[in-house]
């Protein structure tokens, strides 16, 4: 019994009636009950499912699709078979975000994918480091070859997320699936498909964020 279904929602109405009324079992009581209790549960799981479309981290479905139209028009459409998870993650990286700065990048990469991406300005000292200043350089380690003959230009290197998937099922081969358990094996659609950006999403955000006029040279690394 969870709360707001229909065993739920009957066994509060019949704590509601006077003690010693009813006793031992009592079938008609119990169909007058349920008959009462089914439209109120389902009235409560539609509630609960509209206060979920009033944010954009619970929203689904096509309320999704009408919060990106209502914020960016035609723009930002949903994916060919794009799930939720997607959807709200591009939603979110767009909205209310620095633009054509370096900060801006991070923050839209950082909050599409959960993870911080690398970025090298051959122009930037503060990236290449330099002999006698304060940030460290070492082959291979720190810094790196400025240049300027790369003007206006950087390389990115952006990460996929960390984690993304069909919760609790075993990958295509793997020897750990078992019926009916975790990780289980399974026919998979790509709408089962929990906190999934595509690369193209990566590439998409970089493009955003980037200002006109800058070559932003990316790799995407797992």
């Amino acid at each position: 019994m969870a709360t707001g279904d229909s065993s739920d929602i009957a066994a509060r109405l019949a704590a509601l009636l006077p003690q010693g009324w009813f006793q031992g079992d009592t079938p008609v009581l119990d169909a007058v009950l349920a008959g009462i209790a089914d439209p109120l549960s389902f009235l409560y799981s539609l509630i609960a499912y509209a206060k979920g479309q009033t944010r954009i981290a619970t929203a689904s479905d096509g309320f999704l699709d009408l919060i990106s139209a209502d914020f960016f028009g035609s723009s930002l459409p949903r994916g060919n078979a794009e799930g939720d998870g997607s959807f709200r993650s591009r939603i979110l990286a767009r909205l209310l975000r620095q633009q054509a700065t370096r900060a801006g990048m991070i923050q839209i990469l950082e909050t599409l994918t959960g993870r911080a991406p690398a970025i090298f300005e051959p122009e930037r000292p503060a990236d290449t480091g330099g002999w006698n200043q304060s940030r460290g350089l070492a082959y291979g380690v720190a810094g790196g070859w400025g240049s300027r003959l790369l003007p206006a230009q950087c390389f990115i290197t952006a990460y996929r997320p960390a984690t993304s998937g069909v919760p609790s099922v075993a990958g295509y081969g793997a020897s750990v699936g078992a019926y009916s358990t975790p990780s289980q094996i399974q026919y998979a659609t790509p709408s089962m498909i929990e906190g999934a950006v595509t690369d193209a999403d990566i590439f998409a955000a970089i493009a955003a964020a980037k200002p006109e006029g800058v070559t932003a040279w990316t790799r995407i690394s797992s």
